[in-house]
């Protein structure tokens, strides 16, 4: 498996416009991509510095109590297919076999759950 870097983090946030202002405006971060995921939701891409970049994904209207914290963690690799076939031969339990996704680029994702159950994101630019 050729993993080039870790891609990003998702945190999962239960006010997405807090949690934006915070990592953006108050931390200094620069959203470097955001796409729909729903009526009136967006993820946000926000890179924070030194290349670290977290995906805010919204689970809650601000009142609401949902899981919140980390999501998965998102490695950029040069194959998504052999990366998830890789990682399913060795135990992984699957999530999502690789599937074509136009999120303002064309990519290719996949995921899996470790040992533990995190989740894997495989994430390659098409």
């Amino acid at each position: 498996m050729d993993i080039k870097r870790v891609h990003h983090v998702g945190l999962y946030v239960k006010d997405a416009e807090k949690s934006l202002e915070f990592y953006r405006d108050k931390l200094g971060g620069t959203v470097i991509h955001s796409f729909s995921i729903g009526e009136d939701r967006s993820n946000w891409l926000v890179d924070i510095g030194g290349g670290a970049v977290i995906e805010l994904i919204p689970v809650g209207n601000g009142d609401a109590n949902p899981a919140v914290g980390w999501a998965h963690l998102a490695v950029e690799v040069a194959d998504t297919r052999a990366a998830y076939e890789t990682a399913v031969a060795a135990g992984a339990a699957t999530w999502m076999p690789p599937t074509e996704m136009d999120i303002g680029r064309q990519v290719l994702l996949a995921y899996v759950h470790g040992p533990d159950n995190e989740i894997i994101e495989f994430y390659q630019e098409l």
